[in-house]
C-alpha cells in the first residue's frame, strides 16, 4: 500500500539542505536562540557576515529525529555548508579559531589570531510576556 522508503519530513529536510549554501538547524530562530549552544553558533557564523539559512527545530520534534538520521549526529545546532554537514557548536567553533570555518564558507576572512575565543552572542531582550486568557 504505502512505499516505505518515502518519509516526507526526511525528504524536506535534505531539500533544504541541498537548496542552502549555509544552513543552521538550531534551537530558536537567529534573531531568538533558545539555547546557548545555537546562540554561539549564530555569533560565529555573524561576525564573519556570512549570510545563512536557519530552522528552528522546536516546533516540530519530527525535525530533530530525521535530521540526526541525515548526520548522524546527536545534539543541535547543526551546520551544513554546500549541502555537507560541517559539525555542531564545538566544532564551528574551533573551525572558527583555526579559520577553517572562514575556509570552508570560501570567505578571504583568515583566521583570527591564535587564541581568540570565538564572539559570544549578544544578550536578546526576553519575549514579552504571552498570557493565554482562558476566561
Amino acid at each position: 500500500m504505502s512505499d516505505e522508503t518515502t518519509n516526507p519530513m526526511r525528504e524536506q529536510i535534505q531539500a533544504a539542505i541541498e537548496e542552502n549554501p549555509v544552513i543552521l538547524f538550531m534551537k530558536g530562530t537567529p534573531d531568538q536562540p533558545m539555547c546557548g549552544f545555537s546562540a554561539r553558533t549564530v555569533a560565529i557564523l555573524q561576525s564573519v557576515g556570512q549570510p545563512f539559512a536557519a530552522v528552528n527545530i522546536l516546533p516540530h520534534p519530527a525535525i530533530r529525529q530525521e535530521l540526526s538520521a541525515i548526520s548522524d549526529w546527536p545534539t543541535i545546532p547543526q551546520l551544513f555548508i554546500d549541502g555537507e554537514f560541517v559539525g555542531g557548536c564545538d566544532i564551528i567553533t574551533e573551525m572558527y579559531q583555526s579559520g577553517e570555518l572562514q575556509q570552508a564558507l570560501g570567505l578571504d576572512a583568515g583566521a583570527p589570531s591564535e587564541g581568540s575565543p570565538a564572539p559570544e552572542p549578544q544578550p536578546s531582550e526576553p519575549a514579552p510576556l504571552s498570557i493565554e486568557n482562558r476566561l
